[in-house]
């Protein structure tokens, strides 16, 4: 085999560079724009019956391109729902940066979480196509959450703001009841106005389901 030959055939077989972040501001731009067509991509047509043809399609891409920053479709997923997860927490933290204690905190980050699901409504979309593509990816977006939340609620606790109690499982409801609330009044019942909404779940969180500690006492 000739020297030229040789050199042939290692070009043809060397492995082709790993995906990674991108190096520039328009780099950035590119991925930004991979992952939101992933985003739409995903959350119309489902992630099986979604190519990376019509992500690179929407975005507007070359093929290439994608392989510049993801390795395959279950890795522009698995780094869309982290994405996906770090704008809602930045939303929700934004939305409830002036909230004079933790139970207001908790009265407009519900709004807020209602109004980012009505608007981006891809996202449970995406979630759910997670859970079956790779169950490790939907669980690392909820333990992010439950963490950053924990933290949180410790916090309220030490200033006075929430009672002392297992504040872990209490994240793990309220994320719950986010969750399904989201579901229905968000994705499903549009009609039902948000503060209906927030205002009996502010009454939940501040007098609980005990006769008597609201202050509506039941008869």
């Amino acid at each position: 085999m000739s020297i030229a030959s040789s050199a042939s055939l290692a070009a043809t077989t060397a492995p082709a560079a790993k995906p990674g972040l991108p190096k520039t501001a328009r780099g950035a731009r590119t991925r930004a724009r991979i992952l939101k067509a992933a985003e739409e991509t995903f959350g119309s047509a489902g992630f099986h019956r979604a190519s990376i043809a019509d992500i690179t399609r929407t975005a507007g891409v070359a093929l290439g391109s994608f392989y510049n920053y993801f390795a395959g479709k279950e890795d522009v997923l698995r780094e869309l729902v982290k994405h996906m997860g770090r704008q809602l927490r930045a939303h929700l933290e934004a939305e409830t940066a002036a909230a004079a204690n933790r139970l207001q905190a908790e009265e407009q980050g519900l709004r807020a979480f209602l109004q980012y699901l009505r608007a981006n409504p891809a996202l449970y979309r995406v979630l759910q196509e997670a859970q079956f593509v790779d169950e490790a990816i939907y669980r690392d977006y909820y333990q992010a959450f439950g963490e950053r939340y924990l933290n949180m609620l410790a916090s309220a606790s030490g200033k006075g703001e929430i009672r002392p109690g297992n504040n872990e499982v209490r994240v793990w409801a309220l994320m719950g009841m986010s969750n399904f609330l989201g579901m229905r009044y968000a994705l499903w019942d549009q009609e039902t106005p948000f503060d209906d909404i927030v205002a009996a779940v502010s009454d939940l969180f501040r007098h609980g389901l005990t006769p008597g500690s609201s202050e509506e006492k039941i008869q």
